[in-house]
């Protein structure tokens, strides 16, 4: 049985982002067939998620929809204890999707902005950053695996903040929905509307790797948090993490379904 976080609603049902607790529970239901049946996660170094506290995970994006951040999310409910909600920041036009829009909000998705961050920093909530963005999941088959470009919000974040960072590499979500094309369309602001070879995903198996936090903080000083080539240097730090976990999770696997 997993155990599902406790949500400061307040006692209104819903927090200030619009997590709540009943939408939590359908999804971590929901999504079970799919982590447990169909990509079958195996998932290593969740030690190195902090069971309390501010933290940032930073991992990477791909596999033309979603279910990778999906998949993250249910992982980190099962691995921590108590367990914890992660909070994916999402681009802004993924909470404006009619439906799926709303269903983000309510298991935790937080819109991207500077006030929005610092107050879920503040208060001591788990991040989910995805560096590459919408780039990582409009790579084509033939880039799979390529970090795509690198923003460096989150290493802003993590000195503003002196928070860690926690790298983590997802492995099988790039084969998971091999993407052929890309339509030029933008329906309710999405950026491009994706072809894939498949209209579902693939039965790929998951294999998700956490490292050593990263102290950014430790390294560079508060005030730098506004020096872009301080930034830049720490998000190469972030992204060279998070490319040798690829790398050895890649390496360690038998095969794409196995």
């Amino acid at each position: 049985m997993v155990h599902l976080p406790t949500i400061d609603d307040a006692g209104y049902g819903y927090d200030i982002f619009g997590a709540n607790a009943d939408w939590v529970r359908f999804a971590e239901h929901a999504g079970a067939f799919l982590y447990e049946r169909w990509f079958r996660v195996d998932s290593q170094g969740h030690e190195h998620i902090p069971s309390t506290g501010a933290a940032v995970i930073v991992a990477n994006h791909g596999g033309t929809l979603p279910y990778d951040a999906a998949m993250l999310w249910m992982d980190v409910l099962r691995h921590t204890q108590p367990a914890r909600l992660l909070r994916p920041i999402a681009d802004h036009f993924v909470l404006r999707l009619p439906f799926f829009g709303t269903f983000a909000t309510r298991t935790g998705a937080v819109g991207g902005t500077r006030p929005n961050v610092r107050h879920l920093l503040e208060r001591g909530e788990l991040l989910l950053v995805f560096p590459e963005g919408v780039a990582g999941v409009a790579k084509n088959f033939g880039r799979r695996y390529e970090l795509a470009e690198w923003r460096v919000g989150h290493a802003e974040f993590a000195i503003r903040h002196r928070v860690p960072v926690i790298p983590a590499a997802i492995v099988g979500a790039e084969e998971q929905m091999p993407q052929l094309a890309k339509l030029h369309v933008h329906p309710f602001g999405i950026p491009h509307v994706p072809l894939a070879l498949s209209p579902l995903p693939l039965p790929v198996r998951y294999h998700i790797r956490y490292g050593a936090p990263l102290r950014l903080y430790e390294e560079f000083p508060l005030g730098s948090a506004d020096e872009p080539e301080v930034l830049d240097a720490a998000a190469v730090r972030t992204k060279t993490a998070v490319q040798n976990l690829l790398e050895s999770g890649r390496r360690a696997r038998k095969g794409v379904f196995a």
